[in-house]
């Protein structure tokens, strides 16, 4: 969970192609039944029908203003909070574009009669709101689009759902490499413990191909819904389990079972809540990010839970706020665990910051 995400993850991705990523990979009537029945999640703009028209003359005004507001502000929230700058908002504009409109050549084509209708997956006026909300509000694009591009997957995100961090993409990278050398690994079953949108067990669920399964557990039933949404979207419904609950408390029967434990858990201290940019600290839930008074509350009761819930050779990951966090932990790990885990290691992130913290139990 990488804080201040903007600049990092639009100006990387908005210059890729995702046509193949975006296609649905199961059908419609699968995924409408996804999600618990108490929380229904939202489907992201790219996967709704284009049910909208508008005159081609009323969206290009549309566009006009909001390239106009996203050209306002400059540097604005840039030295505020470290926020996105106005190149970056007119980069997401094109991307809602992209999202939103079935034939994007007629909103950019100098030719053409103004009152051609154009086909739409929004509103016209929901465009109006959502852009109102995402320069007023400093609504996470994430959240306006409904999606994030991460790793080779595309996560229908909402408000109530972490959005998920590249940095976090490397955890998947970390169980790739461990079970690409242990059989007892892919076969067995893995928790995701704090799953939000369920990026990282989808990830592990499609490295782990036939053999293993993964359970991923959330306390939040609007994250669990998402995840869920997520799991079918990607045809994954037999090999990910979703169990609503805190940490450890849905997965009692599995003590002693896991061939592996990974979480991208709340690190963040709770004094720092408040400084982050305004798209997170205001947006995203508290609960995923406050990890205690210094970040490490649920860092600690994971690494007593990899000692109770993994078998012998069972492997674990956590994601960290850093350098600091992960001398901590390991120091915890080696005072209070050494009798159980072992092979401690620090791995950095894409940026070469210290960012996890794996291991085995023995």
């Amino acid at each position: 969970m990488k804080v201040t995400l903007t600049n990092h993850t639009f100006s990387t991705l908005l210059n890729s192609s995702f046509i193949n990523l975006r296609r649905p990979f199961c059908s419609a009537s699968l995924l409408s039944s996804s999600a618990p029945d108490s929380v229904k999640p939202q489907v992201p703009i790219f996967l709704r029908p284009p049910i909208y028209s508008t005159k081609l003359s009323d969206l290009k005004k549309w566009h006009n203003w909001a390239k106009s507001v996203a050209s306002s502000i400059g540097s604005t929230f840039v030295q505020s909070d470290n926020g996105p700058d106005s190149e970056i908002l007119c980069r997401e504009l094109k991307w809602f574009i992209e999202d939103v409109v079935e034939d994007k050549h007629s909103l950019f084509s100098e030719m053409g009669d103004g009152n051609e209708r154009v086909k739409m997956r929004a509103d016209i006026e929901e465009l109006y709101c959502l852009w109102r909300q995402r320069i007023e509000e400093r609504k996470p694009f994430q959240y306006v689009v409904g999606c994030e591009h991460w790793k080779d997957l595309v996560l229908s995100v909402q408000e109530g759902v972490l959005i998920p961090r590249p940095e976090t993409e490397l955890i998947v990278d970390l169980v790739s490499d461990a079970v690409s050398k242990n059989d007892d690994l892919k076969r067995g079953v893995w928790a995701d413990l704090g799953t939000g949108s369920g990026a990282l067990a989808i990830g592990i669920g499609r490295v782990l191909g036939n053999g293993g399964k993964v359970i991923a557990s959330d306390l939040s039933p609007v994250a669990v819904a998402v995840a869920a949404y997520n799991v079918q979207r990607y045809c994954l419904q037999d090999k990910i389990e979703l169990r609503e609950g805190s940490w450890l408390e849905p997965l009692k029967d599995m003590e002693g079972k896991l061939a592996g434990l990974v979480s991208n858990p709340p690190y963040i201290p709770s004094k720092d809540i408040s400084g982050l940019q305004a798209e997170v600290g205001k947006h995203e839930p508290r609960v995923a990010l406050d990890g205690g008074i210094d970040g490490m509350d649920a860092l600690l009761h994971l690494c007593d839970g990899a000692d109770l819930m993994l078998k012998p050779g069972g492997f674990f990951a956590f994601e960290t706020n850093g350098e600091k966090q992960c001398r901590e932990l390991v120091d915890y790990m080696r005072s209070n665990r050494s009798a159980s885990l072992c092979n401690l290691e620090i791995i950095a992130d894409f940026a070469g910051i210290q960012r996890f913290v794996i291991g085995f139990h023995r």
